[in-house]
């Protein structure tokens, strides 16, 4: 027991030292007042809670993550199951071009969103030359819809791999038993293969929900100002404003609301074990 104890006290320092402990000091931070003669109090928390537009701004965030997390569901799901069960070769080749994103910056993929949705761009282009348009201008960026196609194709992978992992564990003599039985494929895929792998979808979308919340270098980017969300505003604070205490407590506010809704899918998902 000692042993382990040494083992793994050099991480539990680290963790201490730089996570566990910072955060205590912003959250002494989110109860101090502005001014010289700082005080604990609770304006903060009641500055946040008080006014119309952080709450619409909240309620924004969590809209917008929503939406990006049934997308990503949406266009992963019929991806992991033709990876997990259509093709026999090739899965380590379409494992791999899902997974290169993550060998680049995610600042440098939300600006190649940029340069594609600008009007006068490649998309732009592409779209009139076909006919589809009239003109070069599209509209789409410094739009809520920019921020979530950027946060889609950051987050899009996670969905993927997690749902691709649940459904190559689902054993196939379960397809064919249910097949066998005269379940035709839609009924199959409602009472076999959905359920079995709600615990890949559950996971999924806990890795692309959370973030989702706190993402605010895609809003700021491809949304501009009608991309504003929760995690631009704390930047802002941070960064802009130099509001710290207040800017401590939306932080923690944003928290709260992470470890409830991971709290929340975690529930779904020990019920589906």
């Amino acid at each position: 027991m000692k042993k382990k104890v040494l083992l793994m006290s050099p991480a539990m320092f680290i963790l201490f030292a730089f996570a566990i402990v910072p955060l205590f000091i912003m959250l002494y931070y989110s109860f101090l007042s502005d001014g010289e003669t700082a005080r604990l109090t609770l304006q903060n928390y009641a500055k946040f809670f008080s006014k119309g537009f952080y709450l619409k701004l909240t309620w924004k965030t969590i809209k917008m993550s929503l939406i990006v997390t049934f997308i990503c569901m949406i266009l992963a799901y019929p991806m992991a199951y033709i990876m997990a069960k259509a093709i026999n070769k090739g899965k380590n080749l379409l494992l791999l071009l899902i997974i290169i994103p993550f060998w680049t910056s995610q600042l440098v993929r939300a600006y190649s969103w940029l340069v594609f949705l600008r009007d006068g761009g490649v998309l732009a282009q592409f779209l009139n030359s076909m006919g589809l348009i009239r003109s070069t201008d599209l509209g789409i960026l410094f739009t809520s819809k920019a921020a979530i196609i950027g946060l889609v194709h950051i987050f899009f992978p996670y969905m993927v791999i997690t749902i691709y992992m649940a459904l190559e564990k689902l054993d196939n003599s379960i397809i064919d038993a249910s097949r066998s039985l005269g379940a035709g494929p839609v009924e199959t895929f409602r009472r076999i293969i959905l359920p079995l792998s709600k615990p890949g979808i559950i996971t999924g979308s806990i890795l692309v929900f959370v973030p989702c919340l706190g993402s605010f270098v895609e809003p700021r980017i491809l949304g501009g100002v009608n991309g504003s969300v929760i995690g631009t505003v704390i930047e802002d604070q941070f960064f802009e404003i130099y509001g710290w205490n207040f800017g401590a407590a939306i932080a923690f506010i944003l928290l709260s609301m992470v470890l409830l809704s991971m709290g929340g899918m975690s529930i779904l998902l020990n019920k589906e074990k």
